[in-house]
């Protein structure tokens, strides 16, 4: 019997990346995300064994009413990818955006919260195992990171108080934190912003959608003993050097 994965935010980058990859290893996957032809156009290319169901996620009512619609022989979840997130907004914290600022929060934060709530009853039944995509903004901030740098410090301490609290179930919770990844996400941040995304992309060798897919992969067909706490990936031009010192009054 193939196992289920569910995967937040398919449309793009990492979701997408990771849908391919586990449908293309047997797994039944259910692609999540707000952009009904993008979630068509992944169903078409990758065939029967993708289940798309289109909301947004920030919606907990359109959530609940898309998982009730999950045919029977999906039900069972296996594995719960928490992907979708964003950030919006480059500014210092003193003239941000604050619409911005709740927008991240309802995504990375509360709409993951309650997505997983909903899952953990058959997740804990099928022993199965939780991935959420964090960042390397949760552990070293920088200028302009302010609140994206917070939900994710929140996704990866929400990670392991999971572990915790599901101590003894089997249940399998793992914080994935990239750094530099060349995916749509500079573009969403920046409003679309080609240059300032090929910019900073330019010469710097990214992490690619795929190699974040092929580290979730690892992780849960990792044999059922074994935990993967958290897992920071950056790539090698990329480090965490450099205090900011401003000089002068």
């Amino acid at each position: 019997m193939p196992k289920t994965a569910l995967i937040t935010g398919a449309t793009s980058g990492f979701g997408r990346a990771t849908a391919q990859r586990f449908a293309a290893q047997g797994w039944n996957v259910i692609a999540t995300g707000r952009r009904a032809e993008r979630l068509q156009t992944l169903r078409d290319s990758l065939g029967k064994r993708v289940h798309t169901l289109a909301f947004d996620i920030r919606d907990a009512d359109a959530m609940q009413a898309a998982l009730a619609t999950l045919p029977e022989a999906l039900q069972g979840i296996d594995l719960l990818v928490n992907n979708a997130g964003l950030a919006l907004g480059t500014a210092p914290a003193q003239s941000a955006d604050l619409g911005q600022w709740r927008q991240m929060i309802d995504t990375n934060i509360t709409a993951l919260v309650a997505l997983t709530h909903a899952l953990l009853p058959g997740l804990i039944e099928r022993r199965g195992a939780i991935v959420n995509i964090s960042s390397i903004a949760a552990t070293y901030p920088y200028a302009g990171g302010n609140v994206y740098g917070g939900t994710k410090a929140f996704v990866s301490q929400f990670s392991l108080g999971l572990r915790s609290d599901l101590h003894g179930t089997g249940v399998r919770v793992t914080s994935i934190e990239p750094g530099l990844a060349e995916t749509e996400f500079t573009l969403v941040r920046t409003s679309g912003n080609q240059s300032a995304s090929d910019q900073l992309y330019a010469g710097a060798q990214p992490i690619t959608d795929t190699d974040i897919a092929d580290a979730i992969w690892w992780v849960a067909t990792l044999p059922p003993h074994l935990n993967i706490n958290r897992l920071e990936v950056m790539p090698v031009n990329q480090s965490f050097a450099g205090f900011q010192i401003h000089r002068g009054q």
